[in-house]
């Protein structure tokens, strides 16, 4: 079985040696470079791989995502047709997300934008404290990634609630789930993170109805998909004051355009996309086992479903 390789090419040879100290026995291909296409049964990718250039791989048996997201996979041709996907669900992956969404809950809980405008102007001035227990957290999405930051900001002593498509419980979550439920938490929301998957039901959800739910002067924290915000509404509700301020993470397109206005924003903090980036040694081994699987004839894991969309 011979495994094709293709993501960033500053990242291809970490990838290789990390698969092959799993496995030294792989046959490893980097993109271009497949040789006899016929040979080829696996591809590992991420998202700036052409699907359609997989139909080239006539005994393609496992294509893996290196990523949560797999809303990539979802635009037109899609995967080659009746070959199964897996993405990762990894101990890093979710580390770093989780890292990252407390980095900006805090950095809005603690005022740091108004004591770093403040240090800008030399002004010495203690503004009141917040209080940790009535800044109230909304997390669109309550899968891996959303139930990890949810119980670390439950740890920090944040009352958070979470919403999902399909009623979910997690211990000290309120939680809200369908159209009202979604209306109904953002009401409540003073800090808003979206973790959704991106599919066609949740593309725009942040738009200006729903921004316009939220209690004037709350703040989102978008480390999720670019797709899930549309960008003019959210300009406005910052112009506005609907939105105090903005962390993301994620933009549609990327990279951001040397144009936009989320650049210089002084309400927007932005990463490029860095929020939580696969380790290729701590991906590696889940990649390896969905490869034995597949020799093997063994239920894959971290499948994905195409009808749920992710």
């Amino acid at each position: 079985m011979a495994i094709l390789l293709s993501t960033k090419a500053g990242t291809m040879a970490d990838w290789r040696d990390a698969l092959l100290e799993v496995e030294p026995g792989l046959d490893i291909r980097l993109f271009p470079d497949a040789g006899d296409p016929a040979a080829i049964e696996a591809a590992v990718c991420w998202t700036q791989h052409d699907m359609a250039e997989l139909r080239r791989y006539p005994n393609l048996k496992l294509l893996v995502s290196m990523g949560a997201g797999v809303d990539h996979l979802l635009r037109p041709p899609g995967p080659p047709p009746g070959v199964p996907v897996a993405r990762l669900v990894d101990r890093r992956l979710t580390t770093g997300m989780t890292e990252w969404v407390l980095l900006n809950v805090l950095r809005f809980h603690r005022q740091d934008p108004e004591y770093r405008a403040q240090q800008a102007a030399r002004i010495w001035d203690e503004l009141p404290a917040p209080e940790t227990e009535g800044r109230r957290i909304g997390i669109l999405g309550l899968g891996e990634l959303g139930t990890a930051s949810a119980r670390a900001l439950l740890g920090l002593g944040f009352p958070v609630m979470g919403w999902s498509r399909r009623p979910k419980s997690i211990g000290g979550v309120q939680g809200f789930h369908g159209p009202d439920g979604l209306d109904a938490m953002l009401a409540r929301t003073d800090i808003l993170v979206c973790l959704l998957p991106l599919t066609p039901d949740t593309r725009g959800v942040l738009n200006a109805r729903t921004l316009a739910l939220l209690p004037r002067g709350a703040f989102l924290v978008n480390g999720a998909r670019g797709g899930h915000v549309a960008q003019p509404d959210l300009l406005a509700a910052l112009e506005s004051g609907q939105v105090a301020g903005a962390a993301l993470d994620v933009f549609e397109p990327e990279p951001l355009p040397q144009d936009h206005p989320f650049w210089g924003h002084p309400k927007v903090f932005l990463t490029p996309h860095a929020a939580s980036i696969t380790i290729p040694r701590s991906a590696a081994p889940q990649v390896v086992e969905n490869i034995r699987r597949v020799r093997d004839g063994r239920p894959l894991i971290n499948l994905v479903d195409f009808a749920a969309g992710y």
